[in-house]
């Protein structure tokens, strides 16, 4: 599916979307579903919001006052503009009907990060223990066209990272890091940082890895996932010689030519290759946010690229999303709202799964830092910037639908860092009892 839309953006009627049905053909109507299964995804959704501190209303009905609960925040109100259609999108296709619903309008919030984060922070809440067991039974399987093989990973990763990098550069710091910064110290609450402030903490976090990978005067350093070739440059400017690997054609482009404009054409090579094909052996290798993208099937082969290409006392930098072991086994097998529309063929490893598969490829973890509520500000920080860039964004041709698909998308992950159910670590690997 193409999720490029022509640039004049629909109209909105009484709070739904006017939907294109060629490019959103799951979005333009609610799925068929039974009565009886409508009518239980009512009923659990009532019974679930009822016990959750979030308001519930309908654009029929006068919308609720929110007040103060004991000195705290008002909690958050969900808005129905049509509740038929959202419960018959659940009752089809569960947490992936509740994305597809706000893409169409079917219900908005006054805080969409506060909604999705009593939503994650009560996840394991909001079916019955008895009904959970039936999971298997309703739940959609990833499709097998998604596997990460050479061919579906690069189609998988030009379907997210080939959108636009107009469209990246709207939101995301002038350095275009599209990773978790460190800040120093975090933001005060609902303060937008200027573009120096933003690509500082993002260049933090690049000399953090940097630092854990021993990038040097004279290392060989090897980046798996070039993004747009901030880390790259950062590398060189120490002396490092960069080989930087990348599945996104305009990445690659767009990384050579800001290499070139840095002068640094002699020390970094960006190349459009799959890591599995990479030779060499690197006194470096880093990885930012790349591992996310590889698939549980693939793990091993990424972890055995690692290993094989660090020469010896080499050191890795890791920087990963994870989430807790048994929601990652479930997610495993689940065909998400994300990995329909945002990432497909992705999912989040959980520590375990890192020292298993890093252990298993003779590596060793030597240093291990979180710091989920880092990610948590730079993603407020790429949300409000994307939302106040809404004209341009329709300008380069994205469509009511995609724009509310990428709040979605933004305020989703963030909800996922604010509730605990998402952390991100950076991670130093070495070979066996080697150099740490």
């Amino acid at each position: 599916m193409t999720l490029t839309s022509p640039a004049t953006p629909p109209t909105a009627r009484e709070g739904v979307v006017e939907v294109d049905p060629e490019r959103w053909p799951d979005v333009a109507r609610p799925p068929r579903a039974s009565s009886a299964r409508t009518a239980v995804a009512r009923r659990l959704v009532e019974r679930a919001f009822a016990r959750l501190p979030l308001r519930t209303a309908s654009t029929a009905e006068a919308p609720p006052v929110p007040e103060p609960r004991d000195g705290r925040e008002p909690e958050p109100t969900l808005t129905l503009h049509d509740p038929d259609a959202f419960h018959r999108r659940i009752g089809a296709d569960g947490l992936i009907g509740f994305g597809e619903s706000y893409m169409a309008g079917e219900w908005d919030a006054d805080d969409l990060v506060g909604v999705l984060t009593v939503l994650a922070r009560h996840v394991d809440e909001l079916v019955p223990a008895p009904l959970r067991r039936l999971r298997g039974a309703w739940v959609r399987r990833r499709p097998e066209a998604d596997r990460n093989t050479p061919d579906g990973a690069r189609r998988n990763i030009q379907r997210h990272y080939d959108l636009s990098n107009e469209l990246f550069a709207l939101f995301l710091d002038p350095g275009l890091s599209y990773s978790a910064a460190v800040f120093d110290p975090l933001p005060e609450p609902g303060r937008r940082l200027g573009d120096g402030e933003f690509t500082a903490a993002q260049h933090r976090k690049i000399d953090r890895l940097l630092d854990l990978a021993g990038a040097a005067p004279g290392t060989e350093l090897l980046e798996i996932g070039t993004g747009w070739g901030e880390l790259a440059v950062r590398a060189a400017a120490r002396g490092a010689r960069v080989r930087t690997v990348t599945l996104s054609g305009e990445q690659r482009d767009l990384a050579r030519r800001r290499v070139a404009d840095a002068g640094l054409a002699d020390r970094v090579s960006v190349e459009l290759l799959d890591y599995r094909a990479v030779q060499g052996s690197y006194d470096a290798v880093v990885s930012v946010e790349m591992i996310e993208a590889v698939g549980a099937a693939y793990w091993s082969d990424y972890f055995t690229a690692l290993r094989r290409l660090l020469a010896p006392g080499g050191r890795i930098a890791l920087q990963s999303i994870t989430m807790p072991h048994e929601r990652m086994l479930a997610t495993a097998r689940t065909h998400t709202w994300i990995s329909k529309y945002v990432f497909p063929g992705g999912l989040i490893p959980s520590p375990e799964a890192i020292a298993r598969e890093s252990e298993a490829a003779g590596l060793r973890i030597t240093d291990d830092t979180g710091y989920g509520d880092h990610y948590a500000e730079t993603l407020r920080q790429w949300r409000e910037r994307f939302l106040s860039q809404e004209p341009a964004v329709a300008a380069l041709g994205f469509d009511q639908v995609f724009r509310r698909m990428w709040e979605f998308y933004l305020a989703y992950s963030e909800a996922g860092f604010r509730s605990g159910y998402l952390d991100v670590r950076q991670l130093r690997l070495t070979a066996g009892r080697e150099a740490s």
